[in-house]
């Protein structure tokens, strides 16, 4: 199969969103798997900017989720957010907070992940909708392109894999 490393789509459809577009070389239900059970969590969320040190996922509406990983340079980055919707193996909403921020739950955006399969293969589009443009602006400026490329990048390894 052909991978698609390197080839997340990132566009702004709305002052205060960003929508994420990817294609994986794996089935959707192991895509799936890969995005939400916590063991395969820990192999791809980092990408190559650090190592995962705790996954928690209560994959439940109303459940609770937080990821922390030690950049390689030696600082601690920690997400977390509830599940708003959980639709296996096609849809997931969540919010989701950057603990690294004064108010990380004020400024936490709205995640919609919907996951297609055709011939194989899974198209991602994960809606990110923020409380304004300026909170958008930020999450763009924090260079998180770059390391959503390669999470998901790894992401499409961990799947492949399954």
């Amino acid at each position: 199969m052909t991978t698609t490393s390197g080839t997340a789509k990132v566009t702004l459809p709305a002052d205060n969103q960003i929508l994420i577009t990817r294609e994986f070389a794996a089935p959707r239900a192991n895509v799936w798997r890969a995005y939400t059970e916590p063991e395969l969590i820990k192999r791809w969320w980092a990408g190559k900017k650090g190592t995962v040190t705790s996954v928690v996922v209560d994959l439940r509406v109303g459940g609770q989720w937080r990821y922390v990983m030690t950049a390689n340079a030696g600082f601690e980055v920690a997400f977390h957010g509830e599940f708003r919707a959980v639709d296996a193996p096609s849809r997931l909403v969540n919010t989701e907070a950057f603990e690294g921020v004064p108010d990380p739950d004020g400024t936490a955006g709205l995640v919609t992940v919907t996951l297609t399969e055709k011939d194989g293969r899974t198209y991602l589009e994960a809606l990110c909708e923020y409380p304004d443009g300026a909170i958008r602006d930020m999450v763009i400026n924090s260079g998180m392109e770059s390391g959503m490329q390669e999470s998901y990048d790894a992401l499409e390894q961990v799947a492949a894999a399954l």
